[in-house]
């Protein structure tokens, strides 16, 4: 019986007619593994994931194959967005066997849920030295039934190097008399010179292909230029956000940012649209105009609010998972243009408006173009000898053209889940763009999606869940992380900082409370990913590293330090230095992993200046 069915994740529930007799990582499912003795098949994805669909079409809907996993396993999908936590387990795991993890992730697990082996995409038939989905299950069965203790000794051993992993990067905190300035031996210019090894000062960004955002290494650079004033840095910022915004990353026609180049270029996304991305992207941008003026980067922030708005946004104001990269089962299918297609929209406009986006009959992509812009507007009406505001007028015309157009495709699939730690960091998004630009809609969408976190995602104790569904009329599940806490009290510092109400303060502290009870571990002064009252993991883990997102712990220290000055509360000030000086040799080592870390870190070497604004009239002059 496959039980997907009844979950409410657009991932599990993409899986509820596999002939597979799949469970969500529920309790029933634990207990039959070891009442059996059966070993567990765990398999790991996301809804916008294309080589999970690949392995679901090739390997899950095949009767032989499914009939092989359900006398044998007990076999457990997981949506890694929804379950980060024991995505970050196995994951660890099929690095620490493999040397390298991705997705699906499909691992191998003694009853008692500890890993024997683990690995990404299997096909259905051997090919590059990669053995095929029905090899590895054989591979598995024989050795669980057959080499039972080997198997135990092996599970064991891979536990015991992922409880080591965190522990091997934090340096010990020695009590005695505390440093006046404990981040003096700290060369943040031999940071940035680490960071900057790895500009790529054609395209901008960092390395080669893929290219992903990296925009935790590009909050790095604006904040060191910030402190410093190093030109280099500022002009390396600008230069990445100026390329992923006239690149094909960027959708010329609808807004949004794809989650990364296949290319250096930034021409070929893949295309799937993930809202941490775009959150992230806005937030940036936003504190680059405040930093210097930028009519690109302000046009950029409005079409990706309004890309939010009209496609990621529900009626009460939460935000929405993401866009998948396939249509009709073919990757960026809904994004791409023939020259004809766009000659017969546009008609004798569409000369300009193809030299404009880099069309050509032969295509940029693939045989097909992806739009994209080589130069700036204000380039190209120079070299094109027209008023910008005669080029924007044309340019415009023709994108509402072949956007009404593109409407009437068969769009991606949305993942409608909502993501607490999400919608706090597009909620933070909203509260930056507003404070960049002034549009009051963009205060009242933050101020919105925080009455949506409280009204949907609180539970009675006043903890908060990690994920809600429309599904069956809404419903909230799963505890939520340390990442859920830190970005959602960030949200909340940073909608204050816009529209000074005190409760936000309070709510602020509120859950503050709750991490410090339930996700703080003494020994390192850092804190778990998971609460101490979830009892369905075999590990607790800690979030370090900087990624696509920054991790929870590194937001946590902001967020103690801001809400220690904000609210006079020294031990919260004291609690976020602790962390840092646990991470301070690892950042000064290597600091692209620990970005955010490394700002941080930066913003407390330099201090943080106070205004205090005293009289009759001192609120309102606050505001």
């Amino acid at each position: 019986m496959n039980r997907l069915q009844y979950e409410t994740s657009p991932y599990l529930l993409q899986h509820k007619n596999n002939p597979v007799d799949w469970y969500a990582w529920k309790p029933e499912a634990l207990e039959r593994a070891k009442k059996e003795n059966k070993p567990i098949l765990v398999s790991i994805g996301y809804s916008t994931c294309h080589w999970c669909h690949v392995m679901e079409r090739e390997s899950f809907e095949d009767h032989s194959i499914a009939a092989y996993m359900n006398e044998h396993f007990i076999n457990i999908k997981v949506d890694r967005e929804e379950r980060p936590d024991l995505d970050d387990i196995y994951m660890s795991a099929c690095q620490i066997i493999n040397g390298n993890g991705g997705w699906p992730l499909n691992a191998f697990l003694t009853p008692e849920g500890k890993p024997f082996y683990a690995g990404t995409y299997f096909p259905p038939e051997p090919k590059h030295g990669r053995p095929s989905w029905a090899q590895m299950l054989q591979f598995a069965v024989h050795n669980f039934f057959e080499n039972r203790k080997a198997v135990d000794q092996q599970a064991e051993r891979i536990m015991n190097r992922i409880l080591q992993s965190d522990n091997a990067l934090t340096t010990p905190i020695v009590k005695g008399p505390k440093s006046e300035k404990p981040f003096e031996d700290v060369d943040f210019e031999s940071v940035f010179g680490m960071i900057k090894a790895r500009f790529d000062t054609t395209h901008g960004g960092f390395g080669g292909a893929p290219k992903f955002p990296d925009l935790m290494q590009l909050q790095f650079l604006l904040n060191h230029y910030y402190h410093t004033g190093n030109n280099e840095a500022f002009n390396h910022l600008k230069l990445s956000l100026e390329a992923m915004s006239l690149g094909g990353i960027y959708d010329q026609l609808g807004g949004g940012l794809a989650r990364y180049s296949t290319d250096k270029e930034w021409l070929a996304p893949h295309f799937e649209k993930m809202l941490y991305d775009n959150a992230l992207f806005v937030e940036m941008l936003s504190k680059t105009i405040k930093a210097e003026p930028n009519q690109l980067f302000e046009e950029t922030i409005i079409d990706t609010l309004e890309f939010v708005k009209r496609e990621m946004t529900n009626p009460q104001g939460g935000f929405y998972a993401a866009l998948d990269a396939d249509s009709e089962g073919v990757e960026g299918k809904f994004y791409v243009w023939d020259k004809e297609e766009i000659d017969i929209t546009l008609g004798k406009e569409s000369e300009l408006f193809c030299d404009f986006y880099d069309v050509s009959q032969q295509g940029n992509w693939e045989g097909v173009n992806i739009l994209r812009r080589l130069h700036t507007k204000e380039a190209f009406a120079l070299k094109h000898r027209l008023m910008e505001s005669d080029l924007e007028e044309k340019l415009a015309s023709g994108r509402k053209k072949l956007f009404d157009l593109r409407s009437h495709r068969i769009r991606p699939g949305r993942d409608e889940k909502m993501l607490l730690s999400w919608n706090a960091l597009m909620c933070s998004a909203y509260a930056q763009a507003y404070s960049a630009l002034g549009d009051e809609s963009y205060k009242q969408a933050a101020l919105k999606n925080i009455e949506f976190v409280l009204n949907h995602m609180q539970m009675e104790t006043g903890h908060l869940y990690r994920t809600y569904s429309e599904v069956d009329g809404g419903k909230a599940q799963y505890l939520a992380y340390l990442e859920d806490y830190a970005f959602f009290i960030k949200a909340l510092l940073d909608v204050y900082e816009i529209h000074f109400d005190l409760e936000l303060l309070e709510l602020a502290d509120r859950f503050m409370k709750i991490i410090l009870e339930e996700y703080y571990d003494p020994n390192d002064k850092l804190f778990y990913f998971t609460s101490s009252r979830q009892s369905d993991i075999v590990a607790r883990k800690k979030a370090i590293y900087d990624s696509e997102k920054p991790s929870g712990n590194s937001v946590l220290v902001h967020d103690l330090q801001r809400l220690g000055l904000m609210i006079d509360n020294q031990d919260y000030v004291e609690k976020g230095l602790e962390m840092l000086l646990s991470m301070k040799e690892v950042v000064k080592k290597s600091p692209s992993p620990f970005a955010n870390w490394a700002t941080v870190m930066q913003n407390e070497y330099y201090g943080v200046n106070e205004i205090a604004i005293i009289g009759p009239e001192a609120g309102q002059q606050a505001k």
